[in-house]
């Protein structure tokens, strides 16, 4: 027998499909200039610290002295030291045993679905990640959906009317790039705690997190630590997308059914996953030295710079749009209410530039597209020189 519920999935997967309209158009179209403003990867180089980190990590693999085999199960405890002192400075104070490594959020989003039970009802933003809703279809849960819009912000809040055991949070958002603030998220942890529900909070952008009267973890909301996991990852915030790290927080403090989870991901974990090597650990420590902190800064602002073009070009044509500020994401309306894949067709047939359909993140996404900052700042301009030609033709 087979898991029918992978029958239930769409076909194919968002960015699988974007990039066979890309090939085609590629091929029919050799001569034209292709600008990639869609698919969230990273283009700047690792920080040299951390390039120096992982070289010397590969040193010590190599003599029998400091060869290092199996790690420890919940990842180096030098790394998760490291960890809680980087959310300490935000006064947010963890034990490293809190503290779970993995090779990256996407993982740990769908993998953590293994301590609860299939009985649980699911509760997912619209539009959204597509790894949450996939994830929760493969296991058969019943999923419900509260919806995100221009009247919102993007930024749906609690329907105290719709009950749910599991609330997936995502701040600043993907795709939206809109951001929760400390009374919203007070508003989600006070009704998970009234619905002795779980937040699984995807915190994989805070490093874009430049205004300070954001929260950047959910566990700066009082209350959180008895009702939240959260998930973070080094790909956006140190460009690991090619390099695998990440992390899960678990507080002690959360339990269901008088059973503390953390215990229970640990077991999974020690079961399921073997862990990520000494060498990545290595860079990825080194992402919290003082050196490491001002280079990945360097980065960030840049990819933030890259969203502020994008943003002004939109403000410039009249074209509605939220992100852009606090996130590398920039959600845009589509123009003349066209379908969002329509766009993209037409969008790619005339300029070359290349984004995300909204329709592809949910039902809510139609009618709206993602555009990313994570290209080069030359593919930047170049696409919103584009832009402006195209944004003349409406």
């Amino acid at each position: 027998m087979i898991n029918e519920n992978y029958l239930k999935l769409k076909e194919s997967y968002l960015f699988s499909t974007i990039a066979k309209k890309v090939g085609d158009y590629s091929k029919t179209y050799p001569e034209k200039r292709i600008t990639r403003l869609g698919i969230g990867d990273v283009t700047r180089p690792l920080a040299p610290v951390v390039v120096e980190a992982i070289g010397k990590a590969v040193l010590e693999m190599g003599k029998a002295e400091t060869f290092r085999g199996y790690g420890e199960e919940q990842g180096y405890l030098f790394l998760r030291k490291a960890i809680c002192e980087y959310y300490a400075k935000r006064s947010v104070m963890l034990n490293e045993d809190e503290v779970f490594i993995s090779d990256g959020a996407k993982s740990d989003l769908g993998n953590i679905l293994d301590i609860f039970s299939a009985a649980n009802t699911v509760q997912i933003p619209d539009p959204v990640y597509p790894v949450y809703v996939d994830t929760n279809i493969m296991a058969g849960r019943s999923i419900t959906y509260i919806n995100g819009n221009i009247e919102n912000n993007f930024l749906p809040m609690p329907d105290r009317k719709n009950k749910a055991d599991i609330i997936y949070l995502c701040s600043p958002n993907n795709p939206t790039g809109s951001l929760y603030s400390k009374e919203e998220l007070k508003a989600w942890v006070d009704y998970a705690l009234e619905n002795d529900a779980v937040i699984l909070f995807d915190s994989a952008y805070e490093i874009f997190v430049r205004n300070e009267n954001y929260p950047r973890s959910i566990f700066e909301i009082e209350g959180a630590v008895e009702c939240a996991i959260e998930f973070c990852s080094f790909s956006k915030t140190a460009g690991f997308t090619g390099t695998r790290c990440g992390y899960t927080i678990i507080p002690k403090k959360l339990k269901r059914n008088s059973i503390a989870l953390n215990g229970m991901w640990l077991r999974r974990q020690t079961t399921k996953f073997n862990g990520v090597p000494y060498i990545v650990q290595r860079g990825a420590e080194a992402v919290f030295t003082d050196a490491g902190q001002v280079q990945i800064k360097e980065a960030i602002d840049y990819y933030l710079e890259n969203a502020n073009i994008i943003a002004n070009t939109l403000t410039e044509l009249g074209i509605w749009y939220t992100g852009g500020k606090n996130s590398p994401y920039i959600w845009m309306k589509c123009p003349k209410n066209m379908l969002s894949w329509d766009f993209f067709d037409q969008l790619l047939e005339k300029t070359g530039v290349v984004g995300t359909p909204g329709a592809g993140f949910g039902n809510m996404g139609e009618g709206f597209f993602r555009l990313s900052a994570f290209g080069s700042k030359e593919n930047v301009l170049y696409g919103m020189e584009k832009f402006r030609e195209y944004g003349g033709t409406l």
